[in-house]
Order: structure tokens, then sequence, then C-alpha cells
């Protein structure tokens, strides 16, 4: 691996080269000057395998810099090294990314050994990993085919309460079980449906089939709140609120057991159309749910015009929020818009036992995430049920 090191700061260059020696990576070149970095990687692009670059520098900055590598077409890593605040350094990791280059993390000055080496350690493990596949994209009729011939399967994601930790509820995730390329996931397969006039059908034999599970967990003993996700063009037929009504009265549970999610990731196409039907759901007692609240176009606007009973935390204001004071701001002040609206909270993307230790001591209702349960079949929800029953003593006795 050859190593290009990008420092204004002769003693940085030094040292930190010291530092990647002692980790077995000796073939280091190192410059001062961006520009003479640049005409190294312009000369021979595909000779430098990684990249560390500071972010302060008097004749181009890191930010200036990425924009560069990102013109050159750069394929290797890259590593941002600053003394600037963590909003800087996140900004920027997430501008690099924005323009397609394999970030390896952030460093913070002056280096910490400990930190190069993990940091190093994670990166190479992940880049090791076989290629990912891109995404098949498919047909419109081949995915109508499917649709009609059954072959879309519900996964089902637990949530929790946070201070109780019982199960309270699960959310609904579409799968395509497609006969030659296995289970496929709704990235794949959504987009096609909104852009050609299928998500209709879809959405009604998503939610028919998660109204029956319903049904059938309820005849067990287990009362369940069941939520489904619904795309804008649903939200564009006036008829929705009574198709919807329809399929809970022939499941037989009640209307206040099922939650429509509606993510606005795209603005609506007829607004007052769509404020209609939302609050016809909400006149009938059907749960509403804004999802992903704090990302696209799911902001005040909507708490204000639309009655949403629960407002749902955009997993990357959940995940490291405890450790993260700007994440944590984030986190706390939409509980409190929510919870003065009356509405019940729910955090996504709780991923460990941070996470779960931090909601602990928040005011938040409902928790979900992969520390809790991965979405599954429904035929799985026992075993996990009495999984999570051993594990939700341990998680509930120190109180928040």
């Amino acid at each position: 691996m050859k190593i290009l090191l990008l420092d204004d700061d002769p003693f940085v260059l030094k040292l930190l080269g010291r530092q990647l020696a002692n980790l077995g990576l000796t073939d280091v070149v190192s410059h001062e000057q961006p520009h003479q970095a640049l005409a190294l990687l312009e000369e021979d692009i595909a000779g430098i395998d990684l990249v560390f670059c500071d972010l302060q520098m008097p004749l181009m900055d890191g930010v200036e810099f990425v924009r560069h590598l990102a013109r050159i077409g750069y394929g290797g890593g890259l590593v941002l090294i600053s003394g600037e605040d963590n909003r800087v350094l996140h900004t920027v990791q997430k501008l690099a990314r924005g323009h397609s280059l394999d970030v390896y993390g952030f460093l913070r000055k002056p280096v910490s050994p400990e930190l190069l080496r993990s940091l190093l350690n994670a990166a190479f493990a992940r880049t090791a990993r076989a290629p990912r596949v891109p995404p098949k994209v498919y047909a419109p009729a081949e995915l109508q085919r499917a649709i009609a011939g059954g072959e879309l399967v519900n996964f089902y994601q637990p949530k929790v309460d946070v201070l109780s930790g019982e199960l309270a509820g699960v959310e609904t995730l579409v799968r395509w079980q497609h006969p030659q390329d296995g289970l496929v996931f709704p990235d794949q397969f959504i987009a096609t449906a909104e852009q050609h006039g299928l998500i209709d059908r879809l959405t009604l034999a998503v939610l028919t089939d998660a109204l029956a599970q319903a049904r059938r967990w309820r005849d067990s003993g287990v009362d369940l709140h069941v939520a489904v996700n619904v795309s804008m063009d649903n939200l564009a037929a006036l008829e929705f609120p009574d198709i919807v009504v329809q399929a809970v009265l022939a499941a037989k549970v009640p209307l206040t057991s099922l939650v429509l999610e509606v993510t606005e990731s795209r603005l609506m196409k007829d607004p007052l159309a769509s404020l209609e039907i939302l609050t016809r759901l909400r006149l009938k007692h059907i749960g509403l749910s804004i999802d992903d609240f704090g990302t696209g176009h799911s902001s005040l606007v909507q708490l204000r015009d639309i009655p949403f009973h629960e407002l749902k935390v955009d997993r990357g204001f959940v995940h490291g929020a405890g450790k993260d004071s700007s994440l944590r701001a984030i986190f706390e002040a939409s509980l409190g818009m929510a919870q003065q609206l009356g509405m019940k909270t729910v955090a996504e993307g709780v991923e460990d036992l941070d996470d779960w230790h931090f909601l602990r001591t928040s005011s938040c209702d409902l928790a979900q995430g992969y520390f809790i349960g991965r979405p599954m079949p429904a035929a799985d929800l026992p075993a996990w049920m009495a999984e999570w029953e051993e594990r939700r003593g341990a998680l509930v006795a120190v109180c928040p």
C-alpha cells in the first residue's frame, strides 16, 4: 500500500509517517503543498492507495482538495485530519462521500496511535470484503406479475417500549421472494412501482397481508400495533381511506391497531388532496406516523399541517447520539416538539447498547433497531420474543 500524506506542518508529517511505520506501512510520500500532491496524483492516480489530508491549509484548504480528488477520479481511500470541531469534520466527511470518495474516517490532531490503528484496521477489514454488486433494476411487467402472483412477503421489525422493554408493535417491511434472484429488498422495486402506476396494488397487497397477520397474532394472544409504510403516491387517490378501512374491517382487527407510516421523501403532487386523505384516516382512528423525521421533506410544516399522532426520529439522529452533542441536541429537540404536540415518539436505528442506554435517559416512548431485533418473517417472531424476554430484564433493570 502506497500512502500520500498532505499537511502544511512538517512536524505533523514526520510524526504521522513514524506512526504508520510502526504499523508496518512504510511506503509513504509526504507533501506540504496541496498542488504538489495533486500533481503526483494526476501523474499516477492508480499508484496512491490511501491519502491522509489536513483540512486547514493556507494555499488550498481540505474541502477544495477533496473536490479536486473527485475531479481527477481518485479511487483510493481517504482519511481526513484536523484540529477543527467534530461538526466541521463530519460535514467534510459527508461532502467527500457525496463525491463518491471512499472515506475511511477522520482523525483529530494530535493523532492518537491507537485511534489510527483502529481506523485503519476497520477500513481494511471493510475493503477486504467482496465488492457489492450493483442492485438489479426490475421491469414493471415483472413486478406486476410478482404482485399478482403473491411473491411479495412481509417481514416485521419489533418496536419496544423504552421504559419497560415490552413489545409494543411491529413495522411491516416488504420483500420480494423472487423465483430466480432470491430475496429482493424494496430499494430495488418500490421506485419502479411508483413510476409505473403499480404502487397502489403493491401497498394493498402489503397491507392486506399485514392485517391478516395481525389477526393471527391477536388470536394467539399477542395484541400488537402493526405499522405499514405508504407512498406519497398512495395519498393521491381520494378513495384511499375507504380502501384502508375496508381492508381493516375484513381482517377483523381494530382500526386503532393500524399505523400508516408516511415518509415524505419528495414533495406532494397534490398537497390539498393528501391533506384531505390523511385527515380522513385520522378521523377513522387509524394511526399516522411521520417517518424519518428531519430528512427529506419531513419537516415542521408537516407537523403543523397534518394530524400525525406519532413521530419517528430518523436513525441518523439516534445512533451515536449519546456521544455526539450535535445529534443529541437534534434528537432532544425533536422529542420536545412531538411531546408538546401530544405525539408519541419512536427512535429508529438503535444499533448498540450505548444507543439503548442513551434512550433510557430520554423521554422517548418507543425504540426499534438491530440491537432490539432485525426485520424477520412472522414465523420467527415467537422465537425473538422468547430471546428478547431473556435480555429485557437486564436492559431495564437500571433505572434511567
